[in-house]
């Protein structure tokens, strides 16, 4: 009887490990079909020469054209593809200021979270096991104050937000915590990043002229307003919480 439980104990963690492994095959899968079938039409000059169509296809299926453009955020997102910022341009001025608004800010967290849940599947036991000594402390501040830091993360972007969404998940942070956090402290840049979006007349003169070519007073604003606003943030939190920062801040900064 001993024999057999210490053998399903032991087999117990190699069948973890296969499934964890699985899930990571078919993720680094689904990033490289991502990649290889449609990086070039992602691209500007692609999605310039198809801008009277994509017009006719949107006024025709409304409701299709913004669940797929949801749906690729979100993925694009979760995988930490280098179209994001491009890409909220682009939906800023496809759907306008408040539509393009409202699809970037869910989705954007949505892929998130995503992101947030594979790395805690993935690697939060196997992290938590081997450093769990040194994570005491860091655990127990997340705890204590881990909204807030979270917040102050999001809406001063001093860590690239993927590396914030895989370190989150090895903590002990929740999950409804971490999106309606995230949600909060990323809808003013995203704000920024759509009106700047809204602004642009047409896709073809973003490629042929570049960005020089269709700065417009309206464009210029919003992005002076998207690199102050990192210093105001950090003014207005510093009042907000001018104590000393417990040891989970100088760990994710």
């Amino acid at each position: 009887m001993g024999e057999n439980e210490a053998e399903t104990t032991s087999s117990g963690p190699s069948r973890n490990w296969l499934v964890k492994g699985i899930v990571l095959l078919v993720v680094l899968a689904v990033l490289g079909i991502v990649v290889f079938r449609y990086g070039d039409s992602l691209k500007l000059e692609n999605l310039a020469r198809q801008e009277a169509s994509f017009r006719q296809f949107q006024q025709d299926h409304p409701v299709l054209v913004y669940g797929i453009a949801f749906l690729i955020y979100v993925l694009v997102t979760a995988l930490a593809l280098p179209f994001a910022v491009g890409m909220t341009l682009v939906i800023g001025w496809f759907f306008g200021f408040r539509s393009g608004l409202i699809l970037v800010s869910f989705a954007s967290t949505s892929g998130a979270t995503l992101a947030f849940l594979l790395s805690r599947y993935l690697l939060r036991d196997t992290i938590q096991n081997r450093f769990g000594d040194r994570l005491a402390g860091f655990n127990r501040a997340l705890e204590r104050e881990g909204a807030f830091y979270l917040f102050t993360l999001r809406l001063i972007p001093a860590v690239p937000f993927f590396v914030i969404n895989l370190v989150m998940g090895l903590t002990p942070i929740r999950t409804w915590t971490f999106w309606w956090v995230s949600q909060l402290g990323m809808v003013a840049g995203t704000c920024v990043y759509v009106v700047a979006g809204s602004t642009l007349p047409d896709l073809q003169t973003l490629v042929d002229q570049g960005a020089g070519g269709i700065l417009t007073p309206k464009m210029v604003v919003a992005f002076i307003l998207l690199g102050l606003f990192p210093i105001a943030a950090k003014k207005l939190l510093e009042r907000i919480r001018p104590a000393k920062q417990p040891e989970v801040s100088k760990t994710l900064v």
